[in-house]
Order: C-alpha cells, then structure tokens, then sequence
C-alpha cells in the first residue's frame, strides 16, 4: 500500500502506529482533520485478515467522522482508531493502558471512545494514563450507556424526514418497518409506540424481536421479509449496506431513516432512493446523537444540554433536504456538502485570521 498516496487522496493529516510488544497492542490512529477542533471518534477492536485492511478501515472510519462531527455542529475533527486483535480472546489491561499513553502523547489532538469491540471498561483503562477519552464510567463524570440517546436523535430525525415526505412531522398513526431491535433500536421503538406509531419489527434475535412485540404490539416479520411491509417509514438499525439493488425494488415507503452506519451500499444507491421519491436521511447525521452525547462529556457532562444538542439534528436533517433542492442533489450528498460547507467556513476564517496576525507583526 502507497500510504502516503492514499492519506493525500482525501487529505488525512496524521497515521499514528502503535506497538508494545509485551502486551500485544498493535493499533493504529487516523486522525483525518483537525480544522474544527480535536479528533473525536471511537477505538474499533477487529480481527483483522491483514494489517493492510486495518489500515483501510481506520482511514475510511477517520474521515466519516470528520463528516460527523461537522454535520452535528461540533467543535471536533474527526479521527478513529482500529486495534488489530480479537476482542474475545486478545484484551488485557496491560493493553489498554499502553494505548492510553500513546494517546497521551499526542496531547489532545485525537479523544477516543468506545466502538465495535470496545467496551467502557476498557475506556475506564485507557482512562488511567490519559483524559483524553470519553464514554468512561459514570463514576467517573461520564454519560454512561450512549444507544438511548442515539436512539433519540434517530427518532427526531426522523420526525424531520417525515415533514418532508407527508408534510407533517407527526409519527402517529405511521407505520414504521424496523429491522434490528437492538440496543439503539428498541428504545427507539419505545420512543415511536408513545406517539402512536405502528411497529413492525425483525432480528435475528428472536428474544429481542419479541420482547418489542410484548412491549409494543409489534408485528414480527422474518429478517428477508422486512423490506417488502406495506409501511410507510423503513428504520434500518442493524446491518450497513442494506440499501443496494436487492433491498430497493422491494421498498414500498416514503422515507428510509434509521440509526445504522453506512447504509448505502454504494452511492449510487442514493441516487436510486432519489429517483425513486423515497426520502432518505443520511445516516451520519440521523444517529449522530451517540456523539454528541459523548461529545458534551469534554465540557463536564449534562445531560439536559446533550440533549438539546441531540434536538438539533431535526434541524439538521431539514437544512441537509434544504441544501438538497437548492443544489439540485440526493440528501446523502447534501449531507456531506453541509459538512463540507461548515469546515471550509471554519478554515477561511482561521487563515484569514493567521494573515491578519501576520501583517500586523510585519508592521511593527
């Protein structure tokens, strides 16, 4: 791999490689963008097949929350860390705690949190060698489990895509197609059973699936069956790639808002929800609630400001379908414009600034 070929290819600022050998830590930090502030995104525990994949991931994660992070109005870049190992079988103290000071030694321009494989017991590790990592324990001034609130950010944003599809943001008497009932997506049931929403729901997990039906009279639905309900509004909350050419012709809603990362299969696909008059709210922005709740944690943690934060992806997803009709684009480029837009505004005005300092230490 040409690494520096692919780092200039969407602008990455920093790889950092991390090794110790006694405890096994193989790691590796993306920081993609700093231009809002410090790099802010979670550490992902794989089993990676080669290092070259780990490398590819934790560039390819960096950069989306570069995108997340701006889109939620966050003073933070975006990075991410992948450790190669699996998380069933390779963690140790020791290894947390290593990473932890590599962390430290890049003072303050990459903060950590939990992701896939990850843990807050492990974050509470790294946390003893550095403070630069959110998610810890509530014990330690953090906000504790954040899939609620990423399930009350998709919920709101959902609410917005609704406005744009039926003109009326009200959810009641909406049936909703849920696929996954996990930890994000059940209270995000609870959420829409309150308002009168009809569910119908499926996981591969069929305790899950029916505890939503005991909880809110739920209709259960085979996992292949999802796609094709009668329903107006499809919630993926499990699988990424799950809008591609099989799903779509099965589609039979108005809107596809759901909490799950990478739902597009390919961008193209975007454009097929597009041409298809489905409204879809791009999935960095409607599950950004995690983030900002972990966010608010850099500012002594609460929990009534995370959640007005949180509140403000409706407002979010309503400028993205804004930005939409006025450039004449699906909702998931208007995503990344609005992102885009906020950081280069950001980046003029810092330059702008360095300039002014500059000419008026050249006149004295």
């Amino acid at each position: 791999m040409e690494i520096f070929k692919k780092m200039e290819e969407h602008d990455y600022e920093q790889l950092v490689f991390c090794q110790d050998k006694s405890s096994g830590l193989k790691a590796i930090i993306c920081i993609h963008d700093t231009t809002l502030g410090p790099a802010l995104g979670g550490t992902r525990m794989w089993n990676y097949a080669t290092e070259e994949e780990a490398i590819e991931d934790a560039i390819r994660l960096g950069r989306g929350m570069t995108y997340k992070n701006a889109a939620a109005g966050l003073n933070l870049g975006g990075g991410k860390t992948v450790i190669i190992g699996d998380p069933l079988k390779d963690k140790n103290e020791e290894m947390f705690r290593a990473f932890g000071r590599f962390i430290q030694g890049l003072n303050g321009r990459y903060i950590t949190a939990e992701d896939v494989g990850t843990t807050v017991a492990d974050m509470d590790l790294i946390h003893d060698e550095t403070d630069f990592v959110t998610g810890i324990s509530p014990a330690f001034g953090s906000s504790g489990n954040p899939s609620p609130v990423t399930a009350y950010g998709a919920y709101i944003g959902m609410k917005a895509a609704a406005l744009e599809a039926f003109g009326d943001d009200s959810l009641e008497g909406k049936t909703v197609a849920v696929q996954g009932v996990g930890n994000v997506a059940y209270p995000l049931c609870e959420y829409l059973h309150k308002e009168g929403a009809k569910l119908i729901v499926t996981d591969i997990n069929e305790a899950a699936v029916k505890r939503a039906v005991e909880a809110f009279g739920a209709t259960a639905v085979a996992p292949n069956d999802i796609y094709s309900q009668e329903a107006d509004i499809f919630a993926p909350c499990a699988m990424g790639a799950i809008i591609n050419d099989v799903t779509i012709p099965q589609l039979k809603v108005k809107v596809v808002a759901g909490s799950a990362n990478n739902q597009l299969k390919e961008q193209r696909h975007g454009d097929e929800l597009e041409a298809r008059g489905i409204v879809y709210a791009p999935d960095f922005v409607i599950n950004s609630g995690g983030v900002i709740n972990v966010a608010d944690e850099l500012y002594g943690y609460n929990n009534e400001r995370a959640m007005k934060r949180v509140e403000t992806i409706y407002d979010s997803i309503t400028k993205i379908f804004a930005i939409a009709k006025r450039d004449n684009i699906p909702s998931y480029i208007a995503a990344d414009r609005m992102a885009e837009e906020r950081i280069e505004r950001v980046r003029k005005s810092r330059s702008q600034f360095l300039r002014n300092e500059h000419n008026i230490l050249s006149r004295r």
